[in-house]
């Protein structure tokens, strides 16, 4: 499957491990940088949604998303488990739920442009799921630049694969391909956020922000994976070279991709 992601930010909060560790799924290792596990909460737009050799329809390929994130491992590969995912495409979100297996609902969002700024809100339908919403107006503030393996920036933003479970509660992966995320540093000014209260998650203070105005990905099909049971998996402060996440890893998704 292809896509291309607009218009992103993501937020991220540092939240008590103790809290998100029990909410895995057994097979899932919670990871943490600096002894602090992390939510993403990232609203942002998809366009050119489609599954290979076939062909674009863009009533079904361009919408809003918004997904709520944290950070896992299994069998030591890094990757991402979603607590929940709101778009306005509802084909889209009963496709992702009933074949991918992942938590999507329905939602109203809007996202308007005004120069450099952003201003992004999200409702979920009381009827669709857990009410939740997000109004955050975000813009970047400084130049481009790709994370430093070793850094919070890195451990956050480049990861390349995602997690899920079947419907026996069995973990599954799914790999993803794209260019090392070239980020910029972002303001955000979060009016009101409620997408983390449906699994009893508090979230102080204001986020790290950052800022990519576009990336072409790849997903690719899901396979059934075993790894350690849930817990945490710890990372230290930055300190490059005992990062797990080497120069290898990042050189082998540098051009995975032909610009279209």
């Amino acid at each position: 499957m292809r896509m291309r992601w607009h218009d992103l930010c993501f937020l991220h909060w540092r939240v008590d491990p103790a809290r998100l560790a029990p909410l895995l799924p057994a097979g899932l290792t919670l990871d943490t940088f600096d002894d602090a596990a992390w939510i993403g909460v990232v609203p942002f737009r998809m366009s050119d949604v489609s599954v290979r050799l076939t062909p674009r329809v863009r009533r079904l390929a361009d919408f809003a998303e918004l997904n709520v994130r944290t950070y896992v491992t299994a069998a030591g590969k890094p990757g991402v488990w979603f607590f929940s995912l709101d778009a306005t495409q509802p084909v889209a979100v009963r496709v992702a739920r009933s074949i991918f297996h992942l938590p999507y609902h329905d939602a109203r969002i809007t996202l308007r442009r005004d120069g450099d700024s952003y201003a992004y809100a999200s409702t979920r339908p009381e009827r669709h799921g857990p009410q939740a919403a997000l109004t955050v107006g975000y813009r970047p503030t400084g130049p481009a630049y790709h994370a430093t393996p070793g850094t919070v920036d890195h451990f956050l933003i480049e990861r390349y694969c995602l997690y899920t479970t079947d419907r026996s509660r069995r973990p599954l992966r799914q790999e993803v391909d794209h260019v090392p995320w070239s980020v910029q540093p972002a303001a955000a000014r979060v009016v009101h956020c409620t997408v983390t209260e449906p699994f009893g998650i508090p979230l102080d203070g204001p986020p790290i922000a950052h800022f990519s105005a576009s990336l072409d990905v790849v997903a690719w099909r899901q396979q059934r994976v075993t790894g350690p049971r849930r817990g945490l998996a710890r990372r230290a402060a930055p300190r490059p070279a005992r990062s797990s996440y080497g120069n290898a890893a990042v050189a082998r998704r540098v051009s995975p991709l032909t610009p279209r």
